[in-house]
């Protein structure tokens, strides 16, 4: 590099040659100033990728349940990752290049040490690092939110709380799970635009299956057009299809569309009114059968059964 020498008068008399100040001065101004213009760079880029990433999905995937405010967090947080693992390698970049133009140090063996350490720290926090991966494609997916009851890692609840680390799940029984983002290879979201009642109702041989098919069908049509129940129904409950010939009964499978999360509270429902409808038109739902050894002989010799 070519060196720039001023004369500069001195007030002692003689010239002060400040050639080499002005030009260390400068050659480290341009590192910081190169190092400034990539990061500004990289955010405006990073910035543009996420957008179009998120834009994709609100049109092709499941992101248009989002709001305005949500899809802007999203973008915010991914955003703010990926900045700040650039940033942090070109300031060390820039670091050690500053440091080998005023000092005049030989960087080699800095880089390399800084390698070693690299490897070693990767190979401690692989998983940490999967963790943060797999949290900005859940959120760029819109896999699940807060609020959503999904299943992920063998781990069933209702999210309570997202980073990109890791995922806060509650469950029915009120306990709290934390699910490293890293552990979930299939993301089961149960409360997603809508969801289904799914029942399987028995019945004993012998039944008129068209008279029970028509009294269950009557009550999901009665549940529908209920202004408590209605709103929450897309599709009244029916009867799909004869299910199963089992050992103690025919099985009827029952079908119904509701809104997100009203799938557990519409089939208790259903079923509470299906077996009121079931009783009132003597419709008998198979029960398991119990032999008892009573105290006293039969005539035979033997123990007394009694069957109930």
């Amino acid at each position: 590099m070519a060196t720039l020498y001023i004369p500069v008068a001195s007030p002692w008399g003689g010239k002060l040659d400040l050639g080499p100040s002005v030009g260390l001065t400068a050659a480290i101004l341009g590192i910081l100033v190169a190092a400034a213009i990539i990061i500004r760079l990289t955010h405006v880029f990073v910035r543009g990728i996420v957008r179009a990433l998120l834009n994709r999905e609100n049109v092709e995937g499941t992101a248009h349940e989002l709001t305005a405010a949500e899809i802007k967090k999203r973008q915010d947080t991914i955003e703010t990752l990926v900045v700040n693992v650039v940033r942090f390698f070109v300031v060390v970049i820039a670091a050690l290049m500053v440091l080998e133009t005023a000092f005049s140090l030989d960087v080699g063996p800095a880089i390399a040490g800084l390698g070693i350490i690299g490897i070693a720290v990767g190979l401690g926090t692989q998983s940490l690092v999967r963790d943060y991966l797999n949290g900005a494609l859940v959120l760029i997916e819109n896999q699940y939110s807060i609020g959503d009851v999904v299943k992920i890692a063998g781990v069933s609840g209702k999210v309570e709380d997202f980073t990109l680390r890791r995922t806060t799940l509650r469950d029915q029984d009120g306990a709290l799970h934390t699910v490293p983002n890293g552990l979930i290879m299939v993301a089961t979201n149960l409360t997603r635009e809508w969801a289904r009642v799914n029942e399987d109702v028995r019945v004993v041989y012998g039944t008129d299956i068209e008279k029970a098919t028509a009294v269950v069908d009557h009550v999901g049509r009665q549940l529908a057009s209920e202004s408590d129940w209605g709103p929450r129904i897309l599709e009244a409950p029916r009867v799909e299809r004869v299910s199963q010939l089992g050992e103690f009964g025919v099985t009827l499978k029952v079908l119904g569309t509701v809104r997100a999360s009203e799938q557990w509270a519409v089939s208790g429902e259903l079923r509470k009114r299906i077996l009121a409808a079931f009783a009132e038109n003597a419709i008998e739902m198979p029960q398991p059968q119990r032999i008892v050894l009573a105290g006293s002989k039969a005539p035979g010799g033997g123990p007394r059964a009694k069957t109930e």
